[in-house]
């Protein structure tokens, strides 16, 4: 569709060129003579002007363009140049020559070769320059396609990581909960069915509403409470957020889920988590503190791999329009991040 689309597109510009040159051409010409011997005097040249020039375009100028070898497109253009000249001038002779009186069309010398050539090459190089205009046009085209693709299938390949790796601290937590806690399964259960069902289908789709990445989030953090027996403080402030706001998926969860690797266990009684999010129609704000449990540091791996990946997802989904602010002290994790949407 978009190839026939630029198609027409070529043609009608084409066309309007010759239509406008004709146009202007005969208004000029009928000051000075009659509308019959104008059109002809017009037409003739421009039959052969729109003879060369397209076959220029179509056969000639598209090798040099493939195989960047001048000599070869010489060597075409040339024997071209030289048959149409001869065969319009021929013409030109046999029928110009009966509507002029000066003696120019009987005869060929250097001033009407010299003109002849410049009038047929100034058309070939007019309508190769279009060529080259929407040639360069679609090659951006493709690049910015092919960027596209590439940016989608990294994109794509992020979110394929971060899904196990949810997945597997999910079904981690289920595996301790149905054992050391039977009756409390079937909320797990429950949980675990929202939490999969916004991975394995919302997680696909571009963007998916604000309120359904804060649904995922609460889902999560009530598992986490019931696997850790409520044994932390948490505060979620989410009452200045507009449920209306569209958010990339699984963007946000990784650093509450960072929070709980490093700041939260149940060996440290005095853990906390902070998370506050609020919104508006062009940004969206989080907050999220925790505490730094350093029992469960000390034997953690800190390769990071989750926010490396979600920080590479930022700058995929959200480029030149997030802030991400992350400050750590001997006790306390703060990651601070901004989406700009109207830009």
């Amino acid at each position: 569709m978009k190839q026939s689309f630029l198609t027409n597109r070529i043609f009608w510009l084409n066309f309007s060129f010759w239509a406008l040159f004709f146009s202007y051409k005969f208004y000029d010409f009928t000051v000075f003579m009659s509308p019959k011997v104008a059109f002809v005097r017009i037409a003739l040249p421009m039959f052969f002007h729109i003879i060369l020039s397209y076959t220029h375009y179509f056969f000639i100028l598209p090798d040099l363009l493939r195989h960047k070898n001048v000599s070869e497109y010489f060597k075409k253009l040339l024997p071209t140049l030289a048959v149409v000249m001869f065969i319009s001038v021929l013409a030109e002779n046999e029928i110009l020559a009966q509507y002029s009186k000066s003696g120019y069309y009987d005869s060929f010398g250097w001033v009407r070769f010299v003109s002849t050539l410049w009038d047929h090459m100034s058309f070939m190089i007019f309508t190769g320059m279009i060529k080259f205009a929407v040639d360069w046009f679609e090659l951006q085209n493709k690049k910015q396609q092919l960027e596209n693709e590439k940016l989608n299938a990294e994109l794509n390949y992020l979110k394929a990581q971060i899904n196990p790796h949810f997945l597997f601290n999910t079904l981690h937590n289920l595996n301790y909960l149905t054992q050391a806690k039977k009756d409390e399964a079937t909320n797990v259960v429950i949980k675990l069915s929202n939490i999969m069902r916004y991975m394995i289908y919302d997680s696909n789709k571009s963007t998916v509403p604000l309120s359904a990445e804060i649904d995922y989030m609460r889902d999560y953090l009530d598992l986490e409470k019931i696997r850790l027996n409520n044994e932390f403080a948490i505060t979620f402030d989410t009452d200045d957020v507009d449920d209306k706001i569209e958010i990339a998926p699984l963007i946000l969860i990784p650093f509450l889920e960072n929070s709980f690797k490093h700041g939260v266990s149940d060996k440290c009684p005095e853990s906390w988590v902070h998370l506050k999010i609020s919104s508006s129609r062009n940004r969206i704000s989080m907050l999220l503190q925790n505490s730094i449990c350093k029992k469960i540091n000390e034997r953690i791996d800190h390769s990071g791999f989750g926010l490396k990946n979600v920080k590479k997802r930022l700058q995929l989904s959200y480029p030149h329009q997030h802030t991400l602010n992350i400050n750590e002290t001997e006790d306390r994790y703060s990651v601070e991040l901004v989406l700009n949407l109207d830009k």
